[in-house]
Parts: structure tokens; C-alpha cells; sequence
């Protein structure tokens, strides 16, 4: 099955494999830049020049940690975003924030909801790259957008809609 095509990613990703059985940083870096293109490709997005992020490819154990520390919720997440407090200087990349995936959980998701591993990472990547850039879902209206918009994004890259009964959705 040849992989859908997808736009370059206007964002430059840093991918950092921090714990054991996430894929390779290459595989990573792959599926990160997918997802974060087709985000953008999908929606009308707003970026500053030279936009950049991190995404830390965490274990759970780390994810529970930020998670207590930053939403006093003292259990893992799929993922934590941490959208930046301002931009870069004259010159330099504007800093979107950082994105953490915690690795069992992600897993167990997957798996629970049937759906292929890089699917549900490409989910996460990009429902944590749209937090970054303000999207939210607490309350249904913001859902709502939010899901439309990862919805299309991930459809014209293959992948089934993960809202649907039998998907998995993002934290």
C-alpha cells in the first residue's frame, strides 16, 4: 500500500525518543511532520515565520510526573501539550511550545480501539500540535472544531476518523 502524499510540514519538529519502545527518531520524525502538515494543509492555520516545536516521545512515568506537576492530575495522559509564551527574536525560529506522548498509553489506546500504532500516534502528534495553536475541546463547541479539523487532516492522509464509535480519541 503505497502512503498517502503530504505536503511539507511548515513547522519544523524536533523529535526526541526518550523512552524504550517508541519506533526510531526517523520513524518519528516522519510521522510527526505528517501529521503536523496535514494539520495545517487541513485547516487555515495561522503560523508565525519560522515556527518550530518539540515533541518528546515520553514513557509514562514522565508523563505522569508533568501531568501531577502542571494539571494536578496525578496519572498519565496520552499526550501534554505546552503551547510557548512568546516568539522568537528577529531572526530566530518562534517556538510553538512542546508536545509529550507517553508510550504505554498511547499503546494500550491502540490497542484497545484497534487502531493501527502510527495511526494513533499521528492522532496525538497532531491533537497536541492544534492545542499548541489554541484549539481546545472544553466544551462541545470547541470539540467540535477541533475534531472537524483533525477529522479531515487525518483523512487525507489515510487514516479513519478516530471520533468515530469504534476510534480512539485524543486527551
Amino acid at each position: 500500500m503505497t502512503e498517502p502524499a503530504a505536503h511539507p510540514a511548515p513547522v519544523a519538529a524536533e523529535v526526541v525518543r526518550d523512552a524504550d519502545g517508541w519506533p526510531d527518531e526517523d520513524v518519528l520524525q516522519r510521522i510527526s511532520d505528517r501529521a503536523i502538515a496535514a494539520a495545517c494543509s487541513a485547516g487555515d492555520l495561522s503560523l508565525p515565520e519560522n515556527a518550530g516545536l518539540a515533541i518528546l516521545f515520553a514513557d509514562d512515568a514522565a508523563v505522569r510526573r508533568l501531568n501531577a506537576e502542571f494539571r494536578d492530575q496525578d496519572k498519565p495522559t496520552n499526550v501534554l501539550s505546552f503551547p510557548a509564551s512568546g516568539d522568537g527574536g528577529f531572526g530566530e525560529a518562534s517556538h510553538l511550545g512542546d508536545i509529550v506522548l507517553a508510550f504505554e498509553t498511547v499503546v494500550a489506546e491502540a490497542e484497545r480501539g484497534a487502531t493501527p500504532f502510527e495511526h494513533h500516534v499521528t492522532h496525538l502528534v497532531m491533537h497536541g500540535f492544534l492545542h499548541l495553536l489554541g484549539y481546545d475541546h472544553m466544551d462541545d463547541e470547541e470539540a467540535q472544531v477541533m475534531e472537524r479539523l483533525e477529522t479531515l487532516a487525518l483523512s487525507e492522509l489515510g487514516i479513519a476518523d478516530p471520533y468515530a464509535e469504534d476510534g480512539v480519541a485524543g486527551g
